[in-house]
């Protein structure tokens, strides 16, 4: 069965974006990213996918509203945005657990600080834990909730850090390159803990990655992003069937993808090197 989402009203939608770090960059029309047209259907789970500084990071920051554009607008769950999301969640590489807080009082810390959870954390405290302890126990990390991130592997901490990202039940979850750190069988193990949590909450996803592998299994839609200035060259939609299993990334369908996908990356860069030889 394949997500439909054709009939879902739009979630984020970008319109003729670009974006310039700075006014003197902007003055010499120097952009980190340009022209980026996306409309993204909610529930859908994307992909991001490109060369090393290509500007995916770039858009994750437009994405958050941690970055304005320079020109276009970006209009996310039915709004203009004007400032950083809170109906967003975001986990990255590094795990980044506070070394001084179990894994639950981590899971915890956005209620702590995030509005308008903070306010009532104190009373709503044994409510926020219980839903904490059954994130863990999603993800596998059931019996782990007074353990040290010192304590937990690699795989457990990236756990942990993606649960902290959905406690505060967020509509979209971002992740800019959350599996990278980790060993093969870990990052597959993950995948399909990302997959369960999306296939059962629904919740929009935006994954920046180098894995094309983890692009093809994971996404609904796959983006190519240009050598910088970043813009969107390829949209490819993945039509294997869900639920995806692992057995699926062995068959010719998704290795054809993956090797189409690599084909356009490498296009983008022998275009690249063309160009920096001849400049």
């Amino acid at each position: 069965m394949t997500l439909q989402t054709d009939a879902a009203p739009l979630f984020v939608d970008f319109s003729d974006v670009w974006l310039a770090y700075n006014e003197e960059l902007l003055a010499q029309q120097k952009f980190a990213v340009e022209a980026i047209d996306m409309k993204v259907r909610q529930g859908e789970f994307i992909a991001i996918v490109g060369p090393s500084g290509c500007g995916k990071s770039t858009f994750m920051k437009l994405a958050t509203g941690l970055k304005m554009p320079s020109k276009g607008n970006i209009i996310i769950d039915g709004r203009h945005v004007t400032g950083p999301l809170k109906v967003s969640g975001m986990a990255f590489q590094a795990p980044s657990l506070l070394p001084w807080r179990t894994t639950l009082d981590n899971v915890l810390l956005p209620l702590e600080i995030v509005e308008p959870f903070r306010s009532s954390f104190r009373d709503k405290k044994k409510e926020y834990e219980e839903r904490a302890k059954k994130l863990l126990q999603s993800v596998g990390l059931g019996g782990y909730e007074d353990k040290f991130p010192w304590q937990l592997s690699g795989g457990m901490q990236q756990r942990a850090s993606i649960c902290r990202a959905l406690i505060h039940e967020p509509k979209m979850l971002l992740l800019d390159e959350p599996f990278g750190a980790l060993d093969a069988f870990t990052r597959e193990e993950l995948w399909c803990i990302l997959r369960d949590l999306w296939t059962v909450q629904k919740f929009n996803v935006i994954l920046v990655t180098h894995d094309l592998r983890e692009s093809v299994f994971l996404a609904d839609t796959v983006y190519v992003m240009s050598k910088s200035p970043g813009r969107f060259v390829i949209k490819r939609e993945i039509e294997l069937p869900r639920p995806r299993e692992l057995e699926v990334t062995y068959t010719k369908e998704f290795s054809d993808i993956v090797h189409e996908l690599r084909g356009h990356i490498g296009a983008i860069r022998q275009t690249s090197q063309a160009t920096a030889v001849t400049a």
